[in-house]
């Protein structure tokens, strides 16, 4: 499958956001550690994931935009189930973004640059989405966790599966 620049470029912003806030943000629930640290990683992980959002709707939108073009190509089961796992994560990680926002107890601060103001103020409903956003990200680390094992077993098995998501896919490529 052939991607675009586009494409490419999205996917590869999208995974080191995800892994660094998914390593980070567990590191800093699981592990004991200084309070500045905790701090530091929230203060960036807000800030990173408030800027990534807009990337993730373009990039979900080259996905389907995408899909659309061999829509009526018969797939395989494995295809399917590579599919499958593709739209869960975006679903997924679509509640961790919209959660993580709706958690929010305090202003959203964009590296000392921009605050936005809490969307929710009932502490209710923000411990509500707090525990949503909880969940939605072990979801998202166990589809990571799934897909990065995916790709780590069609590479040994011979089927380069990271060319295609590489800047030199061929050249065959305008």
């Amino acid at each position: 499958m052939r991607y675009t620049p586009a494409q490419v470029v999205l996917h590869w912003v999208s995974a080191v956001v995800i892994l660094w806030t998914l390593v980070s943000g567990f590191y800093v629930a699981v592990f004991d550690v200084v309070a500045t640290t905790k701090e530091w990683v929230g203060f960036v992980n807000v800030s990173l994931t408030s800027l990534y959002i807009p990337v993730f709707i373009l990039r979900v939108y080259y996905s389907f935009m995408h899909g659309f073009t061999t829509f009526n190509r018969r797939r395989s089961i494995n295809e399917y189930m590579a599919l499958f796992v593709h739209k869960a994560i975006y679903l997924v990680l679509g509640v961790v973004l919209v959660s993580g926002v709706l958690m929010m107890d305090r202003p959203i601060n964009l590296f000392d640059v921009l605050a936005i103001a809490q969307p929710l103020t009932d502490p209710m409903a923000i411990e509500w989405f707090m525990r949503l956003h909880i969940q939605a990200c072990i979801a998202l680390l166990v589809l990571v966790a799934v897909h990065v094992g995916a790709v780590i077993k069609h590479e040994m098995c011979g089927r380069r599966v990271l060319k295609n998501m590489s800047f030199s896919q061929g050249a065959d490529l305008p």
